[in-house]
């Protein structure tokens, strides 16, 4: 019987798969694990299973032993995996793409509504007890039918945005670092270009890449002119992408008119002029936050790590 390490709360038919093979050691504080107490349990570990707030870098392999078999990250973003490391040692990392594609796609149109229509700015000026009335010019927003969405990074939930876009009678432009399958790009109506038109045409940009040294501030001050200042910016990719302070001083100075964000630059502190803006929608990290959802992604990171404890290839390894 192996040992599996699990670094963070998990829906419990995750931890009962496991359990139902293996020996399970599951951190159950509401608080994320402190990395002394991290790297003091996994030492021994056979199998770690880890949410996006830990670091699996070499100090950790380290701690852990030459007997590790298996990173299996719940979540569908690896940036927090040192993944060159783990394949260096013989190890394999694994993911959980697919599962959470719908529930992040929801959110990120979520941001796009709020930002368009403003419902931010309406709630708080309910909640904080301001006196309003209906009128002409009263909070206007931007419709979206007839407008035109830019998606950068048209993988399964930058495809899953794009088709609820199409619903709502947006045209589709997108830049990925390849073409997509012509069907699905037939069924959207979605035309590849490049990241500089992308962002001249979009009335909304929604980004899904991964991150990386390549994208890191992807968007900052030199994006952020070349997009119309009637735009929208939207992340619920990673926090990095985007240059916050670049972001804040646009929808300032109105180089943009509004962002929604969900991830950001040093989760979960937020850049204090954001705080302080109203045009942008700012939401705590909830892409994948559905009962289901994040059941299926620790369902999905378990059967990755029996996969590989038994000698099998796991369902979803990194990199293939």
């Amino acid at each position: 019987m192996s040992r599996v390490v699990v670094t963070g709360r998990v829906p419990e038919a995750a931890l009962e798969k496991l359990r139902a093979e293996h020996e399970v050691d599951a951190w159950t504080g509401t608080e994320s694990i402190g990395r002394e107490e991290l790297l003091a349990r996994v030492a021994g570990a056979d199998a770690i299973v880890s949410l996006l707030t830990e670091r699996i870098d070499d100090e950790l392999l380290d701690a852990a032993g030459p007997q590790l078999k298996v990173v299996s990250n719940v979540a569908v973003g690896y940036d927090n995996i040192d993944v060159p490391a783990c394949t260096g040692r013989g190890i394999t990392a694994t993911n959980t793409p697919g599962v959470l594609t719908e529930a992040t796609a929801d959110i990120a149109f979520g941001l796009i509504l709020m930002a368009t229509r403003r419902l931010g700015e309406g709630e708080r000026l309910i909640r904080a007890g301001q006196s309003w009335k209906w009128g002409m010019f009263f909070l206007l927003g931007s419709s979206l039918q007839g407008k035109t969405l830019g998606v950068v990074g048209m993988g399964g939930i930058g495809q899953a945005t794009a088709r609820r876009a199409k619903a709502f009678g947006m045209e589709i432009v997108y830049q990925s670092r390849s073409e997509i399958d012509p069907a699905i790009a037939a069924e959207l109506g979605a035309r590849r270009v490049e990241l500089d038109e992308l962002l001249a045409v979009s009335d909304v940009v929604s980004l899904h890449c991964p991150y990386g040294p390549n994208t890191h501030h992807l968007i900052g001050p030199e994006e952020l002119a070349a997009m119309k200042d009637t735009a929208y910016l939207v992340n619920t990719a990673r926090g990095p992408i985007v240059d916050e302070a670049a972001l804040a001083t646009a929808l300032r100075t109105g180089v943009i008119a509004g962002a929604g964000l969900d991830v950001f630059e040093k989760e979960p502190q937020v850049y204090p002029e954001l705080l302080e803006l109203e045009n942008v929608v700012l939401v705590p990290h909830l892409g994948s936050a559905t009962v289901e959802t994040r059941t299926a992604m620790a369902v999905l990171a378990a059967d990755n790590t029996l996969a590989v404890l038994r000698g099998e290839q796991p369902p979803r390894p990194i990199g293939q």
